[in-house]
């Protein structure tokens, strides 16, 4: 099992809002794969998966702002 979690961003910018999610829960991603785009005030970004797997559980809803570090979504 693997969580995805918002990763590091630019610097004095430490939350992010779920804009999209590109799977839903019992999906299969590959490695690399963009799960989900965030946004900043300053840019709209995705993320990629690291893991092969199936996307398990959503953890935070389009519309939902995250801190760095908090998980996405998990991967099994």
């Amino acid at each position: 099992m693997a969580e995805l979690k918002l990763p590091e961003l630019a610097e004095g910018v430490n939350e992010a809002v779920v804009s999209f999610w590109h799977f839903k829960e019992g999906d299969t991603v590959k490695e690399g794969d963009e799960v989900v785009e965030m946004a900043t005030d300053k840019a709209a970004f995705n993320v990629p998966s690291k893991t092969a797997g199936t996307l398990k559980k959503i953890a935070a809803n389009e519309g939902d702002t995250v801190k760095v570090g908090s998980v996405l979504a998990v991967i099994e």
